[in-house]
């Protein structure tokens, strides 16, 4: 596989893989997707709103804010020493307080992080008229685009342009670099398809050890068995001969005792 890019800047790569399918190159595409995490508003605490827009409205607007990302300093929530329940290291905190009349931008979001902030100032939440205020207090973590859309972090498509040979563009959302992008997804690819090798391919190693040691049992169990029954076949020999050693001894004695019975007549008749 070669990989050689024609476009590398900030927002945007393009770059041509070569030695690949379709089923890699779509392995590549998905990759891009959902590998790379990346910053979003997840909670967020309304402590007055008089806009004409609903709760769950304005925080559906927040949520799909893109936001530039830290991924030096920030981790997700599951691979936090916090265990998730948020801290300095997994969590940014943003404060929104505006008063009407006037336009809510993403730029009236205030971070307490400089490095964490609405990548576009300008994009409106709502309009408000005289009298009407908002104020909210908002947190925002990293996360991947498998446990929302609003997590994503970048476009991408792809096409053959040769019998092995694709083509592909990536366009980020302008939170992170193209190119941090592509180099976070192919890692991610890379330990998943170790992963999975490891899977697949372990499940048969292992059987295969338990294997050897069912044969050794078997075959210690049959070597007791056979020394077993070579123990039983001479106490059943030995038994035997003394059986034998028993019986020839009585045949001997009765042998004895009907001579002696012969031979005593005899001496009855030579006395008369």
């Amino acid at each position: 596989m070669k990989v050689q890019y024609t476009k590398k800047d900030d927002k945007k790569a393009k770059f041509t893989v070569t030695g690949i399918d379709f089923v890699f190159a779509n392995a590549i595409r998905r990759a891009i997707l959902t590998y790379v995490p990346s910053m979003a508003v997840e909670k967020i605490t309304l402590y007055e709103n008089t806009s004409p827009l609903y709760e769950e409205m304005i925080a559906q607007r927040i949520g799909l804010i893109p936001l530039t990302t830290d991924l030096k300093t920030y981790t997700l929530p599951s691979e936090c020493k916090c265990n998730g329940e948020g801290c300095a290291r997994c969590q940014a905190t943003f404060i929104l307080e505006k008063t009407g009349p006037c336009t809510v931008y993403s730029g009236d979001m205030k971070s307490r992080d400089p490095k964490i902030k609405p990548v576009f100032d300008k994009i409106p939440i709502t309009k408000m008229r005289d009298g009407q205020a908002i104020k909210m207090e908002m947190v925002a973590r990293l996360g991947l685009m498998t446990e929302h859309a609003k997590f994503q972090s970048s476009l991408v498509s792809y096409k053959q342009v040769g019998d092995d040979e694709f083509y592909f563009i990536v366009e980020s959302y302008n939170n992170i670099p193209t190119h941090e992008i592509v180099e976070i997804a192919l890692d991610g690819l890379e330990k998943n398809i170790a992963e999975l090798e490891h899977a697949f391919l372990n499940p048969v190693k292992e059987r295969t050890k338990k294997a050897k040691k069912v044969i050794v049992k078997v075959e210690a169990a049959a070597k007791e068995e056979a020394k077993a029954e070579k123990a039983e076949a001479k106490e059943e020999k030995k038994k035997g001969d003394a059986k034998e050693e028993k019986a020839e001894k009585k045949a001997k004695k009765e042998k004895a005792e009907a001579k002696e019975k012969t031979a005593k007549p005899k001496k009855a008749a030579k006395k008369e």
